[in-house]
């Protein structure tokens, strides 16, 4: 197999290059003079994620397909932690994303599974606050194009950054309790009335018919006790403007047609 290059990251202060090769090898090499310095042993599939601790030259992160995480001194050309990421029932899941806190005591990966899983120093206790399942209610709706092949949530026939802010609900569409409804950016001020979602029968892709939220509160911002958003203002502006010169080119085009030209011209 021809070696080849997967993933590369400099260290925090620049004096080493770390790359990660498809053979499941990562080197250590002196940026300046070029020389290999360390193999790094330890991963037994393709490695994805380098990362370099905010501060400690000595430290970088790996992590891959494998569902290995290490955290190496580079310095060394040792092994320091090493996680495995073992799924209860389905094996291991692949770690797609790594990234420290700005003051290194933490990071936090993403896998394969959806999971976030967070490393650190101290106490999870606030952790446990917060749902183990939380997804937007939104995240797998179906869309389709109208006839301007703009992008619509098939739905409720609206552009998708058009619509109101989602609902956290678990892996089933089952809604979360109103407190943590406030935690979507846009429902912070919402009444607590307007953070119970309208809930229906849905027939799945397997034909089982489950209960879901199917749509948001049919009231206006103003009445959900909600900031207008300048953003959203400006977009509904421009996508009037851009309906108005649709519909003013097909009306030239038609009396263009009924006048007996053969080609409709623009104005």
């Amino acid at each position: 197999m021809k070696p080849k290059v997967t993933m590369i990251a400099w260290n925090q202060n620049d004096n080493y290059v770390v790359t990660a090769v498809n053979n499941h090898l990562l080197k250590v090499w002196n940026s300046s003079t070029g020389q290999l310095l360390h193999d790094l042993v330890g991963h037994a599939d393709e490695v994805f994620v380098l990362e370099t601790h905010p501060f400690d030259s000595r430290i970088m992160l790996s992590a891959g397909h494998d569902g290995n995480i290490f955290i190496w001194d580079i310095t060394k050309g040792t092994k320091t932690k090493h996680y495995f990421n073992m799924i209860e029932g389905q094996g291991h899941g692949a770690v797609f994303d790594c990234k420290f806190s700005p003051d290194g005591q933490h990071f936090a990966c993403t896998d394969s599974h959806g999971h976030l899983l967070i490393f650190g120093f101290g106490c999870s206790r606030p952790y446990e606050k917060i749902p183990d399942q939380m997804f937007f209610h939104t995240d797998y709706r179906p869309l389709i194009r109208d006839s301007n092949n703009y992008v619509l949530d098939e739905q409720t026939q609206q552009a998708p950054h058009l619509m109101p802010p989602p609902f956290l609900v678990d892996v089933d569409g089952n809604p979360h309790p109103t407190k943590y409804q406030r935690l979507v950016p846009g429902r912070e001020n919402c009444a607590d009335e307007h953070l119970i979602p309208q809930l229906g029968y849905v027939a799945t892709s397997d034909g089982e018919v489950v209960e879901q939220v199917i749509g948001q509160q049919t009231v206006d911002q103003d009445e959900q006790g909600l900031e207008p958003s300048i953003l959203d203002g400006m977009i509904r502006q421009l996508q009037l403007q851009q309906d108005e010169r649709t519909r003013a080119d097909q009306e030239s085009a038609s009396s263009g047609l009924q006048n007996g030209e053969g080609t409709p011209r623009r104005g």
